[in-house]
């Protein structure tokens, strides 16, 4: 079957020859190393793909060497086996690399990033994979090392964070501010509850109902077919009318001032209480919401969906979050709005001088942390998760930016036998 399967793939010549191998053994149920040498390796040895392997010893330890030391024009195409952070550092360590050798300044957000030729495959190996899951339709290793060897490629669009034109992190799946910001900052605080951290963080951050208030200004998408509450979902073959050029007369016009009241040309802006804000570049549909929180974002499009859930009661709030676990639209609610935007800002309202946010470095976080859990003080400021990752600002500007990279993979093939199993085709 694995031989059938190499026959009838891609042409030769997309096919990886050799590979850079990034493992990280602790992700997960630290089985990383075990379901690439069981599971994995064989299969590259059966497709005459020879391999470089590291077994990475410390957190961005992948992202540093590909940044640095990595030969890159030796391989066909990079692997990491992992979760979700782990495909971030092989994303940041691969875009650095490539602005980098191009002479792209990464701090400027107006800078046009240089797309990355070699591919990233992913194979699932840590606590939740939604990367995987989102671009493959399942978390399967096997399946997962099946599209890298017969040569899949899948573009994916990359978000670039920046505050005070300084560069922060790259975004490929959700940037969540408030509810998901909070969850996040509370679990990091409690690892040693392994997994079920999300899970209490989640159920106390709920309970504590903070909202905040800030500024949004966004980019509409206005020249892309489709829109986040429109039924079409990114699937395997799905193709893209309109390729986006960052050099439109749009994308050159700049961010206006959100103390301005009036809208500016081509930008919206939107001021209030938000309980979250999530800007969706992906479904980011995983196994616990088969949908994902924005169910017809695109991968590729050069767009990203933005969330914006108003103050509401806790009632009102827990019915939304129970629609990303079913079929209902979870946008059909007063107050809740969704952009599909190619740029969006967020002030926070008491942000004049932004160093009180920085998570690491200011000294007095023990007291405004204790105050920040206080319900007196829901008003005060979130963090922002970014791809799981705190980010130290609140304020903080983001530019998408189209097809920058490439995966070994094909979407998420349609499956409309197993779909609508309440309406079974009459004939097969």
């Amino acid at each position: 079957i694995v031989v059938n399967f190499f026959s009838f793939g891609q042409r030769s010549e997309s096919r990886p020859k050799h590979l850079l191998v990034y493992i990280n053994p602790y992700g997960g149920k630290q089985q990383g190393k075990c379901i690439y040498e069981q599971k994995v390796a064989p299969l590259f040895a059966c497709a005459s793909i020879s391999t470089d392997v590291i077994v990475t010893e410390h957190a961005n330890h992948a992202r540093d060497h590909l940044k640095t030391e990595a030969e890159l024009k030796k391989y066909d195409g990079v692997v990491c086996v992992g979760g979700d952070g782990m495909f971030s550092e092989i994303v940041h360590g691969l875009v650095s690399r490539t602005q980098r050798d191009n002479g792209v300044d990464q701090n400027s957000p107006e800078e046009k990033l240089v797309p990355c030729t070699l591919r990233i495959g992913i194979i699932p190996a840590g606590s939740t994979d939604c990367i995987c899951y989102a671009t493959v339709g399942i978390n399967d290793p096997v399946t997962s090392a099946l599209h890298v060897i017969v040569g899949d490629s899948q573009p994916m669009d990359v978000c670039s964070v920046h505050h005070n034109n300084t560069f922060l992190r790259y975004s490929v799946s959700l940037l969540g501010y408030g509810f998901y910001g909070d969850v996040l900052a509370d679990s990091e605080r409690k690892r040693w509850m392994g997994p079920a951290r999300y899970d209490f963080s989640g159920f106390k951050k709920f309970l504590t109902h903070h909202h905040y208030e800030g500024a949004v200004s966004f980019l509409p998408a206005t020249d892309t077919l489709g829109t986040p509450r429109d039924k079409t979902r990114c699937r395997a073959g799905y193709v893209i009318l309109y390729l986006y050029s960052g050099d439109s007369q749009e994308e050159s016009k700049t961010a206006p001032d959100v103390s301005d009241r009036e809208y500016e040309v081509g930008w919206g802006v939107v001021r209030g209480k938000f309980l979250a804000i999530n800007a969706a570049s992906m479904s980011c549909a995983c196994p616990r919401s088969p949908k994902g929180l924005s169910p017809a974002a695109h991968l590729a499009d050069g767009t990203t969906d933005l969330i914006l859930v108003r103050k509401c009661s806790r009632f009102n709030f827990l019915r939304h979050l129970l629609r990303h676990t079913s079929k209902d639209d979870q946008f059909d609610m007063t107050f809740v709005e969704v952009h599909r935007v190619r740029r969006f800002r967020f002030t926070p309202r008491h942000c004049q001088n932004d160093s009180e946010l920085d998570l690491r470095e200011n000294g007095k976080q023990l007291f405004s942390q204790i105050c920040r859990d206080h319900p007196a003080c829901s008003s005060a400021y979130s963090s922002w998760n970014c791809d799981g990752e705190i980010l130290p600002h609140a304020a903080i500007e983001v530019g998408v930016h189209c097809q920058l990279i490439k995966l070994f993979a094909r979407g998420i093939e349609e499956q409309p036998l197993f779909e609508d199993l309440a309406n079974p085709p009459c004939a097969l």
